[in-house]
C-alpha cells in the first residue's frame, strides 16, 4: 500500500500512486503529440510527461529527441532550425509537433512532468511559467544535475523539481546507511530546496534501484518515488505492492486498467 505523504507541492495534491502517460502514450506511435495528450487525457489521464527543445528563434517545442529525424517526416536539428520550419514537420507523418504554451492552454486541468533536454529551454520555460502562472502545473526534471540546480536557482521553491542524478545517487547511499558521504549533502542541498519527488528507472544496468530501502529512504524526507517507463501489467503491480507513488508507462491503457482492478484509478 502507498504511504500517504505530506503533499510538498501543488504540483503532487492528487491520491497517489500517479498514472503518468509517458509522452502522452508513446505505444501508438504518436509521442508528444496534441492527439496523443487528447488521448490520455480522455482515458482519465492528468498527469502528463513530456520532453521541451527550443527552436534557433526561441520556441519551446514538446519534443524528445534533439533533431527530428527518428519520429518525424523531416531532419535536422531542432536547436538549428526556426519555429517555421520545425512547424511543417509530422510525428508518423500526420501529427504536428506543438509547442508546449499550446498543451499548457488546450489541457487546463492537467499536471506537466516536464524532462529539459537541452540547457537553451530552461529561460523559455520558466519565462513561459511566470507569464501564465502555471507554477502549480508543472514539475522540471533532467538528467543533468546543473541544469535542475539552474532551474531550482531561477525559480526557488514556486518551481517543483525532481532530483537530478547525483542526488538519486545520494539517496541510493542514504537508504543504505551511508548518509555521511559527500554525495548524501548534495541530497540535502537539493531537497532543501525544491525537490519534491525522485523519478528514477526500476534498474539501472540490471541494479536494482528502487527496493524497500530507497522507497523508506525517499519517503523519510516527504519526497514520492514516481518509476519510469514501466509498461508491463505485471511490472505495474508489483511497484505497486511496493509502495511506489507512481508509475509512467507508454501503454496508457494498461496502467489504467491495472489501477482499476486495484480500486486505485481516481
Amino acid at each position: 500500500m502507498t504511504r500517504a505523504l505530506r503533499v510538498r507541492h501543488p504540483y503532487l495534491d492528487h491520491p497517489a500512486p500517479l498514472p503518468f502517460a509517458h509522452r502522452g502514450g508513446a505505444a501508438d506511435g504518436l509521442e508528444n503529440t496534441a492527439a496523443a495528450f487528447r488521448r490520455a487525457v480522455a482515458l482519465g489521464y492528468r498527469y502528463l510527461e513530456t520532453d521541451v527543445h527550443t527552436t534557433s528563434d526561441g520556441r519551446l517545442v514538446a519534443f524528445h529527441d534533439a533533431t527530428l529525424d527518428r519520429v518525424t517526416d523531416a531532419r535536422g536539428e531542432i536547436g538549428a532550425l526556426p519555429w517555421r520550419t520545425v512547424r511543417r514537420a509530422r510525428v508518423a507523418g500526420r501529427e504536428p509537433l506543438p509547442l508546449f504554451e499550446e498543451l499548457l492552454e488546450e489541457f487546463p486541468r492537467a499536471r506537466w512532468n516536464v524532462d529539459l533536454k537541452a540547457e537553451a529551454a530552461l529561460p523559455p520555460l520558466l519565462d513561459l511559467l511566470r507569464r501564465t502562472g502555471a507554477w502549480d502545473r508543472v514539475c522540471v526534471g533532467s538528467f543533468s544535475e546543473a541544469r535542475v540546480a539552474r532551474a531550482q536557482h531561477l525559480a526557488g521553491p514556486r518551481l517543483a523539481t525532481s532530483l537530478g542524478t547525483r542526488g538519486v545517487a545520494g539517496l541510493r547511499l542514504r537508504s543504505y546507511g551511508r548518509g555521511a558521504l559527500p554525495l548524501d549533502r548534495l541530497l540535502g542541498l537539493a531537497v532543501r530546496r525544491s525537490a519534491v519527488c525522485v523519478q528514477v528507472p526500476e534498474r539501472q544496468s540490471y541494479i536494482p534501484v528502487v527496493d524497500p530501502l530507497f522507497l523508506r529512504a525517499a519517503h523519510a524526507l516527504g519526497m514520492q518515488v514516481h518509476v519510469w517507463t514501466v509498461n508491463d501489467a505485471g511490472r505495474m503491480a508489483a511497484l505497486l505492492d511496493l509502495g511506489v507513488d507512481g508509475i509512467m508507462t507508454d501503454h496508457i491503457e494498461t496502467l489504467r486498467t491495472v489501477l482499476t482492478a486495484r480500486g486505485r484509478w481516481v
